[in-house]
């Protein structure tokens, strides 16, 4: 069994022409070696076997033995994860896979939501050995391999092979820029010249994480084991948010457990109780189901009071909001009837960024705002104001400079000002080709939704027949929005014979559930596929927007297998969105993947031959 060489933390990185940068991802750590098709393992670091949790990777590893010819054996180091972006994981959800034993679980989760094996370095190709060589020819024989095999050079979570390549930087700035703004775990400085030290903690390998700190008070010590339970007042109440052992010196540590034992309020079993007083500052990488990951103690914080220590402040520091944006009155609430302030908002933004900037960017934006929650009135916004940030992009078109959220900090500059529904265009700034057809499901209210249902079932098996590839998700209000990305190269004419001929196939196959009236009097409680709405000029409300309506809902991407008869559109409020997307990522995430890969172009070609004769 091998033993993995590891990294030395470090509170900073060293920079300079000896030193490469990667980033580091949470995951498993394993020494994957493929010896043959009836021979391959990966070794954790503390002997285990990892590919009977994770078998998708494992298949995969067969298929490719079968279609291409390459030397054997092959040893690789990396990382098993569960990508939600390209620069940071959803570790508690890999954690859920390890714990597994039952097989069938085991593979209904890999079908799921498959893991993905990110190699950062190559040990064996063949009969060559590379443990003795430079980082650098290692890396560049790394990436010849994978180019080889035709796997990706970096990470993508909508690329559905479950072996990538983790590449390396030159610019430090660069990748520490991107695992702040994706919340990813850290990076690894690796020294140019450096070989693979088999089971060192080496200093040529430095490793910084991307912590998060917070401020709290001690409200317990568990005398079996040193821990300390910390808090924060939340309505004069004390919340638990946690605990931590490591960071303090042994005086330090000698001192607190004396303090607390001589000033407890309660003793059960081992827990000493006390009353908040003495406060500190943790740094941890996240807070997640009410623990802290990987909690240390960083400082006595001696000038402030217990009464500084408050839910809210932990929450805004949590979210690790763009330093360039100022959050004001995010105590306000919302809505009535749902218990939403605007800092619950900002941090929902701040937590699917990574998925909601990609259907934003480049789009002219509208938006709209409610500046008092939907208490008061609302409006729509286009233009720009002029007091915004420099940081916000716009773009001007038919006399409006509208928005472009294009960065983390506009998103959350308009999360600020309220803007609670982003409606976008089908057509990107700049860009003279429509970007997908979108087909707006609109039933006549949330009790006829069942006909949404229908339509959208009856749509996917047609797109299945014609190869195209379609997704879905709820508006947020009643209905159902079915999209399908196009090629570049195909103008508002050809979009429009495709969405009419949906519509016509629609409403003349089923009269009695669906319709292309316009006048809602004229309906008769049928359906209304409003294929109209997507045309040059229109818009929609954007994947992942919140609603301004009474239950605060979300315009939320589904898996097409939820399509059916039980789904019910209330359901999606943004923790429910959330918690989604941490369990089983973006169904959304090929959207753009896909794109160029659609047959549409002999779609048209029929329609156009249909409309001659």
């Amino acid at each position: 069994m091998m033993k993995p060489m590891l990294p030395t933390l470090r509170h900073e990185l060293p920079t300079g022409k000896d030193w490469h940068y990667e980033v580091k991802y949470d995951g498993f750590r394993g020494i994957l070696c493929i010896q043959s098709q009836d021979q391959i393992s990966m070794q954790s670091r503390n002997g285990k076997e990892l590919l009977v949790h994770f078998p998708e990777i494992k298949e995969q590893i067969h298929t490719l033995l079968k279609e291409i010819d390459f030397s054997l054996p092959l040893i690789f180091d990396g990382e098993i994860v569960l990508l939600r972006s390209p620069f940071s994981t959803e570790f508690q959800e890999l954690q859920v896979r390890g714990r597994m034993r039952n097989e069938q679980r085991i593979l209904d989760a890999a079908a799921k939501r498959p893991a993905a094996y990110l190699a950062f370095d190559i040990l064996q190709s063949g009969n060559s050995l590379y443990m003795h060589e430079p980082y650098r020819s290692r890396k560049g024989k790394l990436k010849e391999v994978f180019t080889q095999l035709g796997m990706p050079l970096e990470p993508n979570p909508a690329h559905p092979s479950s072996l990538q390549m983790v590449p390396d930087y030159k610019d430090f700035g660069k990748v520490w820029e991107l695992v702040e703004k994706e919340e990813g775990e850290g990076a690894v400085a690796k020294k140019t010249g450096s070989k693979w030290e088999e089971g060192q903690r080496s200093t040529n390998w430095l490793k910084k994480k991307n912590w998060k700190y917070c401020k709290c008070f001690i409200t317990a010590l568990d005398e079996s084991n040193d821990y300390f339970h910390i808090g924060v007042f939340h309505h004069d109440q004390v919340l638990p948010i946690g605990l931590f052992h490591f960071g303090l010196s042994a005086d330090e540590k000698k001192t607190v457990i004396s303090a607390i034992k001589q000033n407890h309020t309660e003793k059960k079993r081992s827990l000493y109780y006390i009353d908040p007083a003495i406060v500190v500052e943790i740094s941890y990488l996240h807070w997640q189901d009410g623990q802290l990951r990987e909690p240390h103690f960083k400082q006595f914080l001696f000038s402030s009071e217990p009464e500084d220590c408050t839910f809210h402040q932990f929450k805004m520091d949590e979210a690790s909001l763009p330093r360039e944006v100022d959050i004001t009155h995010p105590e306000k609430e919302l809505f009535q009837d749902v218990h939403i302030t605007k800092l619950d908002y900002i941090r929902y933004l701040r937590k699917l960024s990574v998925v909601i900037l990609p259907f934003l960017k480049d789009r002219p934006l509208t938006c709209i705002r409610y500046p008092h929650g939907i208490f008061g009135e609302s409006f729509f916004q286009k233009n720009a104001p002029d007091y915004s940030p420099d940081f916000v992009e716009t773009h001007r078109e038919n006399n409006i400079h509208y928005t472009l959220c294009n960065n983390l900090a506009t998103l959350i500059w308009l999360g600020n000002q309220l803007a609670l529904e982003f409606h976008v265009p089908f057509q990107k700034a700049k860009e003279e080709f429509v970007n997908e057809v979108v087909f707006d499901l609109d039933p006549p209210s949330r009790a006829h939704f069942s006909l949404a249902v229908k339509a959208a079932r009856i749509m996917k098996e047609l797109f299945d027949g014609l190869s195209l590839q379609s997704f879905v998700k709820t508006s947020g209000n009643k209905g159902l929005q079915v999209y399908i990305p196009i090629p570049d190269g195909y103008s508002w004419e050809d979009t429009a014979l495709f969405t009419e001929f949906i519509a016509t196939y629609l409403v003349s196959n089923f009269p009695e559930d669906f319709t292309i009236e316009r006048l809602k009097k004229n309906r008769n409680g049928r359906l209304y596929v409003d294929y109209i709405q997507h045309g040059e000029g229109k818009t929609i409300i954007a994947p992942y927007s919140l609603r301004g309506n009474a239950e605060a809902l979300v315009a939320t991407p589904l898996w097409w297998h939820e399509v059916d008869d039980d789904l019910n559109p209330e359901l999606f409020t943004i923790d429910v969105v959330l918690r989604r997307f941490q369990q089983f990522g973006c169904p959304f995430i090929e959207y753009d993947r896909v794109k160029e890969q659609q047959p549409f172009g002999k779609v048209i070609e029929f329609l156009k031959k249909q409309s001659k004769k």
